[in-house]
């Protein structure tokens, strides 16, 4: 949880920019540039994007034997609470 909150206190900061050199597609940028699309906001979107993605990816992997245990404790014994549903 303190990773999690971490990372939604590190969002609100500003971040440091650094100018890099990306190839992109000319009809892309051309498109990009006919729109106004702002294409290091879009670049920085979709690389917070797949990051998050592998690290949940990296994390699934990492725990994969905890999640299983867990699993199979649920599918033995149901949920705990199970007995308190009034539905």
């Amino acid at each position: 949880m303190a990773n999690a909150a971490a990372r939604s206190e590190n969002r609100k900061l500003p971040k440091a920019k650094r100018a890099v050199n990306v190839s992109v597609r000319a009809d892309l940028v051309d498109e990009a540039k006919a729109l106004g699309t702002n294409i290091s906001a879009v670049l920085e979107r979709a690389l917070e994007a797949e990051h998050r993605q592998q690290r949940a990816d990296r994390w699934r992997e990492e725990d994969r034997e905890a999640i299983d245990e867990a699993n199979a404790e649920l599918a033995r014994n149901g949920l705990w609470s199970a007995r308190l549903r009034l539905f």
